[in-house]
């Protein structure tokens, strides 16, 4: 039987509203510990199914965070992401500028607003590898030819989720400017449009293809992603002026808070 108070509330309902009632007047913070569903059930006059409910319900919705069985928080809140198409000509018009110029703008500052100089982690791995056979195929290298594979990671809070792209770069076209293979030279005031125009090249057009999947256990937490949502994955292809494929970054994003925005100028009649 379900317990209501007097005026019909159920005792789910209660724990819910009083749990996000100290949420909102900042008693749980983002990235507090919350208390145990025995500990909730005792000190709410619930039981602990009840409030195992409450938090299971919480975490679907957003709120809450943390594995099953794990230790349970409350979630800091991930950054609303914009991409636009629009973001490619601004990087283009900016990558030969002053370095100055350059390092004031880049993929932070257009998906989020936040600067890179504020993120809690920025992270970078650089690796030189075979790359995938799809990703070869694609930037029309043979074999086992070797790319120069770049993670980066990033989190814009500490407790948050994380952001993620991985970039494909063919060797034999970065290795003629040795500074491309140094991921401490990261942030590339420029990014990778300033970084190809080192060895002579210009981008002539970008892709992106979008694909929608549920993400995968380790996604779901890595990313700190709830119940329900899922992955938006972006393949951008970037080409030469020449029509030569010379990059392929594959970009996942949850598709909570995430806008795609994408312009299409048409020619007047």
């Amino acid at each position: 039987m379900t317990r209501r108070s007097p005026s019909g509330e159920t005792a789910a309902a209660r724990l819910e509203a009083e749990l996000r009632a100290a949420i909102t007047r900042g008693d749980l913070r983002p990235g507090d510990s919350v208390p145990t569903t025995a500990e909730l059930a005792a000190r709410h006059g619930v039981n602990k199914n009840t409030a195992s409910k409450v938090i299971s319900a919480l975490k679907d919705h957003g709120i809450l965070t943390g594995p099953a069985g794990g230790r349970t928080r409350v979630r800091v809140q991930p950054r609303q992401v914009t991409r636009s198409n629009d973001r490619y000509h601004e990087e283009k018009s900016r990558a030969l500028l002053p370095e100055a110029d350059r390092a004031a703008y880049g993929a932070a500052e257009a998906d989020t607003g936040q600067s890179v100089r504020d993120l809690h982690d920025d992270l970078y791995r650089y690796e030189v590898v075979s790359g995938p056979a799809d990703v070869r195929e694609i930037l029309g290298i043979t074999d086992d030819g070797r790319v120069l594979r770049r993670t980066y990671t990033r989190r814009h809070a500490a407790g948050a989720g994380v952001t993620m792209s991985v970039s494909y770069l063919p060797y034999d076209l970065v290795s003629q400017n040795p500074e491309l293979l140094d991921a401490r030279r990261e942030p590339w005031p420029g990014g990778t449009m300033h970084q190809l125009h080192t060895v002579g090249v210009e981008l002539g057009r970008i892709d992106d293809h979008i694909t929608a999947s549920m993400p995968t256990a380790e996604e779901q937490q890595e990313f700190d992603i709830p119940t329900g949502v899922p992955m938006l994955r972006i393949r951008k292809v970037s080409y030469g002026i020449d029509g030569r494929a010379v990059e392929v970054a594959d970009i996942p994003m949850s598709a909570e808070r995430t806008e795609l925005i994408y312009r299409t100028p048409l020619e007047r009649w």
